[in-house]
Protein backbone atom coordinates (compact mmCIF):
# COMPACT_ATOMS: atom_id res chain seq x y z
CA UNK A 1 0.00 0.00 0.00
CA UNK A 2 1.46 3.41 -1.08
CA UNK A 3 1.32 6.42 1.51
CA UNK A 4 -1.15 8.07 -1.05
CA UNK A 5 -3.37 5.27 -0.31
CA UNK A 6 -2.62 4.80 2.80
CA UNK A 7 -3.84 8.24 3.51
CA UNK A 8 -6.86 8.70 1.62
CA UNK A 9 -9.55 10.05 3.50
CA UNK A 10 -12.58 8.19 3.91
CA UNK A 11 -15.05 8.48 1.23
CA UNK A 12 -17.74 11.10 2.04
CA UNK A 13 -15.52 12.42 5.09
CA UNK A 14 -16.99 15.45 6.17
CA UNK A 15 -14.17 18.37 7.15
CA UNK A 16 -14.33 20.03 10.13
CA UNK A 17 -16.50 23.43 9.77
CA UNK A 18 -14.46 26.29 8.12
CA UNK A 19 -15.16 29.89 9.98
CA UNK A 20 -16.75 29.18 12.80
CA UNK A 21 -18.88 32.01 14.01
CA UNK A 22 -18.15 33.63 17.37
CA UNK A 23 -20.75 32.64 19.89
CA UNK A 24 -23.48 34.34 21.49
CA UNK A 25 -23.22 32.83 24.76
CA UNK A 26 -20.08 34.28 26.55
CA UNK A 27 -18.04 31.39 28.54
CA UNK A 28 -17.65 31.82 32.02
CA UNK A 29 -13.89 32.67 32.84
CA UNK A 30 -11.91 28.87 32.89
CA UNK A 31 -14.39 27.27 30.91
CA UNK A 32 -13.14 23.63 29.47
CA UNK A 33 -14.01 21.99 26.04
CA UNK A 34 -13.76 18.74 27.79
CA UNK A 35 -13.83 16.41 24.76
CA UNK A 36 -12.53 16.84 21.42
CA UNK A 37 -9.55 15.50 19.13
CA UNK A 38 -6.64 16.26 17.35
CA UNK A 39 -5.40 13.77 14.12
CA UNK A 40 -2.17 13.79 12.63
CA UNK A 41 -1.16 15.45 10.16
CA UNK A 42 -0.69 11.73 8.92
CA UNK A 43 2.29 12.58 7.60
CA UNK A 44 3.95 13.39 10.94
CA UNK A 45 1.70 11.04 13.35
CA UNK A 46 0.52 8.33 11.03
CA UNK A 47 -2.87 6.95 11.28
CA UNK A 48 -3.23 3.69 12.51
CA UNK A 49 -3.21 0.31 9.97
CA UNK A 50 -5.91 -0.99 11.72
CA UNK A 51 -8.40 2.16 11.34
CA UNK A 52 -12.07 1.97 10.14
CA UNK A 53 -12.04 5.10 8.98
CA UNK A 54 -9.22 7.81 7.40
CA UNK A 55 -10.17 11.66 8.42
CA UNK A 56 -9.33 14.82 7.02
CA UNK A 57 -6.15 16.37 9.25
CA UNK A 58 -6.83 18.60 12.48
CA UNK A 59 -3.79 19.40 14.06
CA UNK A 60 -2.99 20.96 17.52
CA UNK A 61 -2.71 24.10 15.90
CA UNK A 62 -6.24 24.50 14.49
CA UNK A 63 -7.61 23.02 17.50
CA UNK A 64 -5.72 25.73 19.26
CA UNK A 65 -6.79 28.59 17.41
CA UNK A 66 -10.64 26.96 17.64
CA UNK A 67 -10.11 26.86 21.88
CA UNK A 68 -9.21 31.12 21.47
CA UNK A 69 -11.68 31.61 19.20
CA UNK A 70 -14.97 30.08 20.97
CA UNK A 71 -13.56 31.60 24.21
CA UNK A 72 -12.16 28.33 26.10
CA UNK A 73 -9.23 28.37 28.14
CA UNK A 74 -8.67 24.59 28.23
CA UNK A 75 -9.17 21.46 26.42
CA UNK A 76 -9.02 18.19 27.29
CA UNK A 77 -8.39 15.93 24.44
CA UNK A 78 -9.35 12.47 23.41
CA UNK A 79 -7.26 10.41 21.85
CA UNK A 80 -9.22 9.61 18.79
CA UNK A 81 -10.00 5.71 17.50
CA UNK A 82 -7.92 6.55 14.47
CA UNK A 83 -5.26 6.78 16.07
CA UNK A 84 -5.31 3.37 17.50
CA UNK A 85 -3.15 2.94 20.80
CA UNK A 86 -0.43 5.19 19.66
CA UNK A 87 -0.80 8.46 21.16
CA UNK A 88 2.55 9.98 20.03
CA UNK A 89 0.11 13.08 18.20
CA UNK A 90 -2.54 13.20 21.54
CA UNK A 91 0.79 13.74 23.98
CA UNK A 92 2.36 16.39 21.16
CA UNK A 93 -0.35 18.17 21.43
CA UNK A 94 -0.42 17.83 25.76
CA UNK A 95 3.16 19.01 25.80
CA UNK A 96 2.92 22.14 23.26
CA UNK A 97 -0.84 23.61 25.42
CA UNK A 98 2.01 25.77 28.14
CA UNK A 99 -0.68 23.30 30.28
CA UNK A 100 -3.88 24.57 28.93
CA UNK A 101 -5.03 20.62 28.05
CA UNK A 102 -5.22 16.96 29.20
CA UNK A 103 -5.57 14.38 27.96
CA UNK A 104 -7.16 11.19 27.66
CA UNK A 105 -5.58 8.50 25.98
CA UNK A 106 -5.84 4.71 24.85
CA UNK A 107 -3.39 2.05 25.69
CA UNK A 108 -3.13 -1.73 25.44
CA UNK A 109 -2.44 -4.25 28.07
CA UNK A 110 1.02 -4.36 27.20
CA UNK A 111 1.57 -0.69 28.32
CA UNK A 112 4.68 -0.62 30.80
CA UNK A 113 3.98 1.54 34.26
CA UNK A 114 7.01 3.87 33.04
CA UNK A 115 4.95 4.78 29.50
CA UNK A 116 2.16 5.28 32.14
CA UNK A 117 3.90 7.46 34.44
CA UNK A 118 6.01 9.44 31.00
CA UNK A 119 2.09 9.94 29.97
CA UNK A 120 0.76 11.10 33.15
CA UNK A 121 3.87 13.98 33.13
CA UNK A 122 2.59 15.05 29.92
CA UNK A 123 -1.32 15.94 31.22
CA UNK A 124 -2.58 12.35 30.31
CA UNK A 125 -5.60 11.79 33.11
CA UNK A 126 -7.78 8.91 31.32
CA UNK A 127 -7.98 6.40 29.46
CA UNK A 128 -10.60 5.39 26.49
CA UNK A 129 -12.26 2.43 26.16
CA UNK A 130 -14.54 2.31 23.12
CA UNK A 131 -17.65 -0.19 22.67
CA UNK A 132 -18.98 1.12 19.50
CA UNK A 133 -18.36 -1.72 17.24
CA UNK A 134 -18.36 0.36 14.16
CA UNK A 135 -15.20 2.17 15.03
CA UNK A 136 -13.31 -0.18 16.91
CA UNK A 137 -13.00 -3.39 17.86
CA UNK A 138 -13.86 -4.95 21.56
CA UNK A 139 -11.03 -5.41 23.75
CA UNK A 140 -11.60 -8.25 26.09
CA UNK A 141 -13.54 -6.89 29.41
CA UNK A 142 -10.66 -9.18 31.65
CA UNK A 143 -8.09 -6.84 29.22
CA UNK A 144 -9.52 -3.65 30.44
CA UNK A 145 -10.17 -4.66 33.92
CA UNK A 146 -6.44 -5.33 34.54
CA UNK A 147 -5.65 -1.92 32.90
CA UNK A 148 -7.81 -0.05 34.95
CA UNK A 149 -6.48 -1.36 38.19
CA UNK A 150 -2.98 -0.03 36.75
CA UNK A 151 -3.98 3.38 36.24
CA UNK A 152 -6.33 3.36 39.39
CA UNK A 153 -3.16 4.28 41.86
CA UNK A 154 -2.41 7.45 39.07
CA UNK A 155 -5.69 8.80 39.91
CA UNK A 156 -6.78 8.24 36.11
CA UNK A 157 -10.20 7.85 35.05
CA UNK A 158 -11.50 5.56 32.07
CA UNK A 159 -13.55 6.98 29.54
CA UNK A 160 -16.21 4.85 27.58
CA UNK A 161 -17.77 4.45 24.71
CA UNK A 162 -20.91 2.55 23.57
CA UNK A 163 -24.70 2.71 22.15
CA UNK A 164 -27.75 2.80 24.58
CA UNK A 165 -28.70 -0.23 23.37
CA UNK A 166 -25.75 -2.16 24.29
CA UNK A 167 -25.54 -0.66 27.95
CA UNK A 168 -27.46 -3.92 29.10
CA UNK A 169 -24.70 -6.21 27.86
CA UNK A 170 -22.29 -3.92 29.55
CA UNK A 171 -24.22 -2.59 32.79
CA UNK A 172 -21.96 -4.55 35.21
CA UNK A 173 -18.74 -4.06 33.63
CA UNK A 174 -18.90 -0.35 33.83
CA UNK A 175 -20.48 -0.43 37.21
CA UNK A 176 -17.60 -2.83 38.71
CA UNK A 177 -14.39 -0.76 37.57
CA UNK A 178 -12.38 0.59 40.06
CA UNK A 179 -12.24 4.32 39.02
CA UNK A 180 -14.35 7.11 37.58
CA UNK A 181 -16.03 6.63 35.08
CA UNK A 182 -17.17 8.81 32.52
CA UNK A 183 -19.77 8.07 29.75
CA UNK A 184 -19.30 9.69 26.48
CA UNK A 185 -22.16 11.57 24.80
CA UNK A 186 -25.26 10.32 27.30
CA UNK A 187 -24.34 6.87 26.17
CA UNK A 188 -26.05 7.57 22.63
CA UNK A 189 -29.54 7.27 23.69
CA UNK A 190 -32.28 7.60 21.43
CA UNK A 191 -33.46 10.92 21.51
CA UNK A 192 -36.92 9.66 19.23
CA UNK A 193 -37.66 7.41 22.50
CA UNK A 194 -39.20 9.63 25.70
CA UNK A 195 -36.88 10.83 28.12
CA UNK A 196 -38.28 8.86 30.96
CA UNK A 197 -38.76 5.92 29.03
CA UNK A 198 -37.06 2.54 29.75
CA UNK A 199 -33.57 3.03 27.68
CA UNK A 200 -32.84 6.49 29.08
CA UNK A 201 -34.12 5.62 32.58
CA UNK A 202 -31.53 2.64 32.76
CA UNK A 203 -28.52 5.22 32.25
CA UNK A 204 -30.16 7.53 34.18
CA UNK A 205 -30.39 4.83 36.90
CA UNK A 206 -26.87 3.78 36.92
CA UNK A 207 -25.70 7.37 37.31
CA UNK A 208 -28.37 7.46 40.16
CA UNK A 209 -27.38 4.10 41.96
CA UNK A 210 -23.23 4.27 41.25
CA UNK A 211 -21.80 7.98 41.92
CA UNK A 212 -18.55 7.34 40.32
CA UNK A 213 -20.30 7.65 37.25
CA UNK A 214 -20.20 10.71 35.20
CA UNK A 215 -21.70 11.86 31.28
CA UNK A 216 -20.60 14.13 28.93
CA UNK A 217 -23.88 15.71 27.66
CA UNK A 218 -22.04 16.64 24.34
CA UNK A 219 -22.54 15.55 20.73
CA UNK A 220 -26.31 16.71 20.02
CA UNK A 221 -25.21 16.74 16.80
CA UNK A 222 -24.53 13.15 16.50
CA UNK A 223 -27.72 12.20 18.18
CA UNK A 224 -30.58 14.66 16.65
CA UNK A 225 -33.18 13.39 14.55
CA UNK A 226 -34.81 16.44 13.67
CA UNK A 227 -33.05 18.87 14.73
CA UNK A 228 -32.39 21.55 13.79
CA UNK A 229 -28.83 21.67 12.47
CA UNK A 230 -26.26 24.18 14.21
CA UNK A 231 -25.88 26.05 11.09
CA UNK A 232 -27.20 29.37 9.20
CA UNK A 233 -27.32 30.89 12.66
CA UNK A 234 -29.54 28.77 14.24
CA UNK A 235 -29.99 29.46 17.98
CA UNK A 236 -32.04 26.67 19.09
CA UNK A 237 -30.27 23.60 17.62
CA UNK A 238 -30.46 20.31 18.15
CA UNK A 239 -34.25 20.80 20.21
CA UNK A 240 -34.82 16.99 20.27
CA UNK A 241 -31.57 16.26 22.51
CA UNK A 242 -32.18 19.29 25.05
CA UNK A 243 -34.08 17.13 27.25
CA UNK A 244 -32.30 14.51 27.74
CA UNK A 245 -28.88 16.51 28.34
CA UNK A 246 -30.75 19.16 30.53
CA UNK A 247 -32.27 15.97 32.84
CA UNK A 248 -28.71 14.90 33.21
CA UNK A 249 -27.00 18.07 33.84
CA UNK A 250 -30.20 18.94 36.01
CA UNK A 251 -30.21 15.92 38.59
CA UNK A 252 -26.55 15.42 38.52
CA UNK A 253 -24.80 18.75 38.55
CA UNK A 254 -21.35 18.07 39.96
CA UNK A 255 -20.89 15.21 37.33
CA UNK A 256 -21.37 16.04 33.63
CA UNK A 257 -19.12 17.84 30.94
CA UNK A 258 -19.36 19.33 27.43
CA UNK A 259 -17.28 19.42 25.12
CA UNK A 260 -17.36 20.40 20.96
CA UNK A 261 -16.29 16.98 19.55
CA UNK A 262 -14.01 18.64 17.13
CA UNK A 263 -13.14 17.91 15.00
CA UNK A 264 -16.42 15.80 14.61
CA UNK A 265 -14.97 12.99 13.29
CA UNK A 266 -17.47 10.47 11.11
CA UNK A 267 -20.17 12.59 11.06
CA UNK A 268 -22.44 11.49 7.79
CA UNK A 269 -24.71 14.19 6.70
CA UNK A 270 -23.78 17.79 7.71
CA UNK A 271 -20.92 19.55 9.59
CA UNK A 272 -22.01 22.13 12.76
CA UNK A 273 -20.60 25.31 13.18
CA UNK A 274 -18.56 24.92 16.43
CA UNK A 275 -19.84 28.76 17.44
CA UNK A 276 -23.15 27.88 17.24
CA UNK A 277 -22.71 24.34 19.26
CA UNK A 278 -21.44 27.08 21.80
CA UNK A 279 -24.89 28.60 21.63
CA UNK A 280 -26.59 25.39 22.40
CA UNK A 281 -25.00 25.15 26.04
CA UNK A 282 -27.86 27.89 27.30
CA UNK A 283 -30.71 25.51 26.40
CA UNK A 284 -28.96 22.56 28.72
CA UNK A 285 -27.88 24.60 31.44
CA UNK A 286 -30.04 27.01 32.24
CA UNK A 287 -28.69 28.94 35.27
CA UNK A 288 -25.28 30.58 35.60
CA UNK A 289 -24.57 28.05 38.27
CA UNK A 290 -25.13 25.18 36.19
CA UNK A 291 -23.01 26.37 33.41
CA UNK A 292 -20.37 27.47 35.79
CA UNK A 293 -20.85 23.46 37.23
CA UNK A 294 -20.95 22.21 33.77
CA UNK A 295 -17.70 24.04 31.36
CA UNK A 296 -15.73 25.30 34.82
CA UNK A 297 -16.06 23.42 38.05
CA UNK A 298 -16.47 19.58 37.12
CA UNK A 299 -13.97 19.57 34.49
CA UNK A 300 -11.32 21.70 36.45
CA UNK A 301 -11.87 19.14 39.58
CA UNK A 302 -11.66 15.63 37.34
CA UNK A 303 -8.85 16.60 35.11
CA UNK A 304 -6.35 19.69 36.88
CA UNK A 305 -7.15 18.50 40.71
Amino acid sequence: MTTAETFMKTPGWLDYYDGPSRPRFRLPPGAVDAHCHVFGPGAVFPYAPQRKYTPCDAPKEALFALRDHLGFDKNVIVQATCHGTDNRALIDALLACGGRARGVATVSQDVTDAELHAMHEAGVRGTRFNFVKRLADFTPREVLTDIAARIAPLGWHVVVYFEAQDLPELYDFFTTLPTTVVVDHMGRPDVTLPVDGPQFERFVGMMRDHPNIWSKVSCPERLSRSGPAALGGEQHAYRDVVPFARRLVETFPDRVLWGTDWPHPNLKDHMPDDGLLVDYIPSIATTVELQRKLLVDNPNRLYWS
